[in-house]
């Protein structure tokens, strides 16, 4: 939900007349104060449930999250004549768009790293000061709503199936992540994507190759400098982020080397599409790979297939397993049902090698078992830490 100070921002600028924007509340059990905000002068409001009422509504899964790219760019809005580089994605879009903050420090050019990541866009609206721009991750669930965001420049990392439990069909979640297009002034896209714009791909030259693992981080990497170069920063400012950045928490993340065996949390790989860049990002090392977690619709058959052959082993944990199970058995993959992460954890480091890599990357959310996959990823690092 909008935290106080972003609620607070907002009511007042309803009720200053500063903008007639969308309120946010979160349940129809706040009917009786929606009909007050309509009353001040709100053009519409963001629920997370539709309310009886006449007044235009956008329905969205996170409020939060959509307030705060609707806030962004409401008439009068503290943020409205700021730079904003918009970033989204199937994957990668959290990893590049830190990497963007860290090429513009690196340029000595102020920034705010927001949505998604870092700051919501209503926070940072009240504090901003001029000439920062805004590095802003956004999801498909914030960008299948907005109707006036404008990106100075906008970058699609790629198209995947992902949320078709939210959108219904891999149309949909197309058309949702290319919004981020409308009212952009420079759009960066995917080589091969059938896109206008500036484009990219894992094997453009970069100033510096980049000091996280894997051909999907460089191919971020790439999209960040296609980004960079748009906004006018020298290679030598991106080529120092490039060689410095060690990425971010849950990524292909090392939590530790035990007697030879790297354990790497890649628990933002939520979906098959990322899990399969995380076991390629180790090239011959072999594989103890962990998957499973709640189910997003999604088909694992190809996934399965294409499982490379270092993968050692394979343990499959919560709701999501008994369909990676059906996935792994035509594949004629073998697998063990570990059940829960502690169980597969335990499993994996005792079957691992030294030169081995004990590998999170689930493939599937996490609200089975966990909060979130920051979770999940926390108490993948609690319990590699506990091993002897």
């Amino acid at each position: 939900m909008v935290n106080q100070s972003s609620r607070q921002f907002l009511e007042e600028s309803i009720a200053e007349g500063r903008h007639r924007a969308a309120h946010w509340r979160r349940t129809a059990d706040q009917l009786e104060a929606d009909l007050d905000v309509i009353e001040a002068g709100a053009a519409a409001l963001v629920v997370e449930r539709e309310l009886v009422v006449a007044t235009p509504q956008v329905v969205v899964a996170d409020a939060r999250a959509a307030m705060a790219v609707l806030a962004a760019r409401f008439q009068g809005d503290p943020t409205a004549e700021l730079r904003m580089v918009g970033v989204t994605g199937t994957n990668g879009k959290t990893t590049t768009t830190e990497l963007l903050g860290a090429i513009f420090r690196a340029a000595g050019r102020p920034v705010e790293v927001a949505g998604n990541v870092g700051r919501a866009l209503t926070d940072v609206a009240e504090q901003i000061d001029p000439g920062v721009s805004v590095v802003c991750e956004l999801s498909s669930f914030q960008l299948e709503d907005v109707h006036s965001l404008a990106c100075d420049v906008a970058v699609l990392l790629n198209l995947e199936p992902d949320h078709l439990d939210r959108h219904g069909s891999l149309a949909a979640y197309r058309e949702a992540k290319l919004r981020i297009f409308e009212r952009a002034g420079t759009k960066v896209v995917p080589r091969g994507s059938g896109l206008e714009g500036i484009e990219f791909a894992a094997d453009d030259p970069l100033p510096a190759e980049p000091l996280i693992p894997g051909a999907h981080n460089r191919e971020n990497a790439a999209a960040a400098t296609a980004a960079a170069r748009a906004v006018g920063i020298e290679d030598a400012a991106i080529a120092e982020a490039l060689r410095t950045f060690a990425g971010v928490p849950h990524r292909l993340e090392l939590v530790r080397e035990l007697h030879g065996v790297r354990f790497v949390n890649d628990s933002k790989a939520t979906n098959a599409a990322a899990a399969r860049r995380g076991a390629a990002a180790y090239g011959e090392s072999p594989l103890r790979l962990i998957l499973g977690g709640s189910t997003k619709n999604e088909d694992f058959g190809p996934f399965a297939r294409d499982l490379p052959d270092t993968v050692r082993s394979i343990y499959l944990i919560g709701e999501s397993a008994d369909d990676l199970a059906r996935a792994l058995d035509a594949a004629g993959r073998a697998y063990v049902r570990a059940g829960d992460l502690s169980t597969a954890v335990a499993r994996a480091a005792a079957d691992a090698q030294p030169g081995d890599v004990v590998l999170l990357s689930p493939a599937s959310a996490s609200y089975d078992q966990f909060d979130d996959f920051e979770d999940r990823g926390d108490a993948f690092r609690r319990l590699v830490e506990e091993l002897a």
